[in-house]
């Protein structure tokens, strides 16, 4: 892989943090896209305040400064932080929907059940989607994350019969996995204003879905 490809495709950015576009493939936390983004930046070093699965792409947001880091986390921890995804599914959803689950995540296996009691280790999960387009089997959807659960958005489309593209874990097939984060809303941690970044994947266009 030469120089210009291995470059992590910085969105937007000031002294406080910094978007960036995550290729799959790589871990959004340590040891991964923060190192990466340093060297991208010619700074020592990045903070992470959210995750995105190794198999997924798309916008993430970091901190460039400790004291954003903090800002940053809180906002999270909060609810303040919107997140929106593109995820190509097979089948057919309802044009518009509401998923509530609980989750239980087996850390072992690194994956996560819908089940159908609270107990140790389970957690409310809440999603609401609308589909896009509908291209042969397969439809996109644009997600929008009310709580953030580890592999929430692959485990409730799957549990409902309608697996990611491309996930392998949760029944989708082989190959890339068709998961994007697509659109993410923050504060600025010093000017309090709204910032809004966002992308698309090549998979939806490649789909005429855009």
């Amino acid at each position: 892989m030469g120089e210009i490809k291995d470059r992590i495709p910085i969105l937007w950015e000031d002294g406080e943090m910094v978007f960036a576009l995550k290729p799959a493939g790589i871990a959004s936390q340590s040891p991964g896209m923060p190192e990466r983004l340093a060297a991208e930046l010619g700074v020592e070093t990045v903070y992470p305040v959210h995750r995105l699965d190794k198999e997924a792409s798309g916008v993430m947001v970091y901190a460039k400064t400790k004291s954003a880091a903090a800002a940053l986390s809180a906002a999270i921890a909060n609810g303040e932080m919107e997140k929106e995804y593109l995820a190509m599914v097979t089948g057919t959803p309802a044009p518009v929907g509401e998923m509530r689950d609980l989750l239980y995540h087996d850390p072992r296996r690194n994956k996560s059940f819908v089940v159908t009691r609270a107990r140790h280790g389970v957690r409310e999960a809440i999603l609401t989607y609308e589909v896009i387009r509908t291209v042969g089997d397969r439809s996109l959807v644009k997600v929008r994350l009310e709580t953030g659960r580890t592999h929430q958005i692959r485990v409730q489309f799957a549990s409902r019969g309608y697996p990611l593209i491309g996930d392998a874990r949760y029944g989708g097939g082989k190959g890339e996995m068709h998961l994007f984060s697509h659109r993410i809303t923050v504060r600025h941690p010093k000017t309090g204003e709204p910032v809004t970044v966002e992308s698309r994947p090549e998979w939806g266009d490649d789909a005429g879905a855009f």
